[in-house]
């Protein structure tokens, strides 16, 4: 972060500095709203949570080392008082990047999907340090907390600042555009997480769009990133006066891949072809990728990754020796774990929708091909699919069995769905499909079931809690 004093920090936000002495406090490195990782010299957010005040931390974080705290009431330390914690929040740091940007080479890269976010985030950000020093988005901070925060952590030697941008409602990802309005976006996919709060994909897709609409004309080098595979993302190409970049299978994306196959662990392999529309002046060219990563839809996070660093001016070779070098960050994404006893644990059970699921399903699959082992799919809850939720569910339980999946474990009521679809479609309930009430059922049956060569995946929403599981079952030795 860059480094500013009380006294500057509240004329950015209106607010007023307690007591009058600490306006010369400064204010040295990002904010936090945990106080048990703050960092010394930085700024604690004092938010307010459904269960959590962050006032009633702020002796902590003081003792932690922070320099001052924002509220919204006045408590002990140097602090600046302020009506919304969050919206000053926001305010600080749209100041630190518009003058990153004006001052430096800091370029704003953001991107938004309805799955994959956090992975290719990832990716995006370990093909850019290669480049220049790179900050992104730590886990899936997405929110109007998390895009702040991390924007602070920016000063003056960050070339690259990646935001992974989410969105709950219609305006959310128009308000993180103003808190960090980026020059570069990158739009993934338009799919069925969320379904339930937006009602439809068509919404979903307006609330993605957000992004491109929000990007400088083609004149002032905005660019935006557009999956060619997704009819609603390529569609936003309309509604954005950037520079237009496409990536996918298409043959007509400025970006794609040819020659796409999987090895026994189901990491994808293909050659990446660049369009000369991809990075304007330059020759169209081709390179060979081979990620480290599971799962065949990484192919497509890869190429637009890749369409991002061509937009930023990085060579071909460059992006494709980082592509290959890069590896998965964020736990509980498609994290394998081989077991001493020879089982595989596929734990992917940071969060779900029908997309994520067909996703690791596919891979699963993929991954048993070289062996005499079994597949396990140990499924949960996908959430907030609203009236889709019985018909989504239904259609995994029954994708699961078009797809071959040997064994089927659905954990808990709101997953019942799965294992009623599965068991429609031909599976013997209680062999080829087991609906238990809980982890700890299903843990117990795998550890009597599971056997060498076997392929155990764990997937479900976020709440429902099977990473948990998946780590349990990835930490026993087996019989």
């Amino acid at each position: 972060m860059i480094a500013l004093t009380l006294g500057e920090i509240a004329e950015l936000v209106g607010g007023a500095v307690e007591p009058r002495s600490a306006a010369d406090v400064l204010v040295t490195a990002p904010a936090s709203v945990d106080s048990r990782r703050m960092p010394p010299g930085g700024l604690f957010v004092a938010a307010v949570g459904e269960n959590v005040d962050g006032h009633d931390y702020v002796g902590a974080a003081l003792a932690a080392g922070a320099a001052a705290s924002l509220v919204t009431r006045p408590v002990e330390g140097p602090q600046v008082v302020v009506h919304d914690v969050v919206a000053a929040l926001g305010h600080i740091a749209r100041a630190v990047v518009d003058r990153l940007v004006i001052d430096g080479q800091l370029q704003v890269v953001a991107l938004t999907g309805s799955s994959g976010k956090t992975g290719t985030k990832d990716l995006l950000a370990q093909t850019l340090h290669e480049y220049g020093t790179t900050v992104a988005t730590a886990e899936s901070l997405n929110n109007e907390l998390g895009v702040p925060l991390t924007a602070l952590v920016a000063d003056e030697s960050t070339r690259h600042l990646v935001l992974e941008m989410g969105a709950r409602v219609i305006g959310d990802i128009a308000y993180l555009t103003e808190v960090a309005p980026p020059r570069i976006g990158l739009v993934l996919n338009v799919g069925a997480a969320h379904l339930g709060p937006f009602g439809g994909k068509e919404a979903i897709a307006r609330a993605k769009s957000e992004l491109v609409q929000a990007l400088p004309s083609a004149d002032a080098g905005g660019v935006a990133v557009l999956n060619a595979d997704d009819d609603l993302v390529a569609a936003m190409a309309a509604v954005t006066t950037a520079r237009v970049v496409t990536f996918g299978a298409s043959t007509g994306a400025d970006v794609r891949a040819v020659d796409v196959s999987l090895d026994e662990q189901s990491r994808p392999s293909f050659v990446l072809h660049a369009g000369s529309a991809a990075a304007p002046g330059s020759p169209a060219e081709s390179a060979a990728i081979s990620l480290r990563m599971h799962g065949a839809h990484h192919v497509s996070n890869a190429l637009g990754v890749a369409a991002v660093a061509l937009a930023l001016g990085m060579s071909l070779e460059r992006i494709a020796a980082a592509l290959n070098a890069a590896e998965a960050r964020s736990r509980w994404r498609m994290q394998v774990t081989q077991r001493p006893d020879g089982v595989t644990v596929v734990n992917d059970a940071y969060n779900a929708n029908p997309d994520s699921m067909r996703a690791g399903l596919e891979a699963l699959v993929a991954m048993s091909r070289s062996g005499d082992g079994r597949t396990w799919a140990v499924l949960g809850e996908m959430l907030e699919l609203g009236a889709a939720s019985d018909t989504e569910h239904a259609e995994i339980g029954r994708l699961s069995r078009k797809l071959g999946v040997d064994r089927l474990v659905v954990v808990g009521q709101g997953a019942r769905g799965i294992h009623a679809g599965a068991v429609a479609d031909g599976a013997r309930d209680g062999e080829d499909s087991v609906a238990v009430p809980d982890s700890q059922t299903a843990q117990s049956l795998l550890r009597e079931a599971l056997r060498p060569g076997d392929v155990v995946l764990f997937k479900s929403s976020r709440d429902a809690g099977l990473r948990w599981l998946g780590d349990a079952v990835a930490e026993e030795l087996g019989g």
